[in-house]
Parts: C-alpha cells; sequence; structure tokens
C-alpha cells in the first residue's frame, strides 16, 4: 500500500525559470530503502513538482515509514544537489544540512491529504 504527501513552498519572486530550470535537470534519487542485511523496508515510488507563480508543490508517493524514506532521500547525492541549488531561491530560509533542520521543512510545509482515489484494477 502507498501514502501519498505533499510539499508545499514559495520562491523568491524573480526565480521562477531558474526553479524550473533545476528540476528539469536533476537526476533521479535511488529510489529503494534498504535496511542493513539488505531487505527493502521502502520505496519512492513517484513524485511529481508543480508550480504556479512562486508556489511551489512536490508531491510523492511512497510505500513504507515517510521518515524513514526521507533520511535515505536526504542522504542521495542527487537530493543534496537540488537542495543546495534551491536553497538560495526559497523564499522562506530554511536549513536541510541536518535532519532537525530537513524535519521542520517537512512540517512547516506539508499539506494535508483530504482524498486520494486510484481506479481499481480490480475492475
Amino acid at each position: 500500500m502507498s501514502d501519498f504527501y505533499a510539499l508545499m513552498w514559495t520562491v523568491k519572486p524573480g526565480t521562477e525559470e531558474q526553479v524550473e530550470e533545476i528540476f528539469s535537470n536533476y537526476e533521479s534519487p535511488d529510489p529503494v530503502v534498504k535496511d542493513a542485511d539488505g531487505s527493502v523496508t521502502g520505496r519512492l515510488l513517484g513524485t511529481q513538482v508543480f508550480m504556479k507563480g512562486n508556489t511551489v508543490v512536490r508531491v510523492m508517493e511512497v510505500e513504507g515509514s515517510l521518515p524513514e524514506i526521507s533520511r535515505h532521500l536526504g542522504a542521495q547525492p542527487a537530493i543534496q544537489d537540488i537542495e543546495a541549488k534551491l536553497d538560495p531561491l526559497i523564499e522562506t530560509p530554511r536549513d536541510m544540512s541536518n535532519p532537525q533542520g530537513a524535519a521542520k521543512f517537512f512540517m512547516d510545509t506539508s499539506m494535508k491529504l483530504l482524498v486520494s482515489r486510484k481506479l481499481d484494477e480490480g475492475s
């Protein structure tokens, strides 16, 4: 079973083209989370990023524990690279250099899921 999460934040007005360029050129991270013995414990199934004006929304579909998946993704070079490029463009300063700062960003920007529907594959 998968879950959806969304984050919303704003970028500095006038930086929208830079943000679009950053997202259009970043490498995908390793989506599979494994424990010490190599067993799969979670996966990033998909991610989408939307922008209107200077508002950005990132939607993620995950399988497994969000904190565990977030820690895994935060350690990925592709994610570290894109976050470093986005940092100076984000309107409200954030600190993604440590787990506490990343957790605060997630808590401050996460959106409440109101409904999630998928076509029943058995139909």
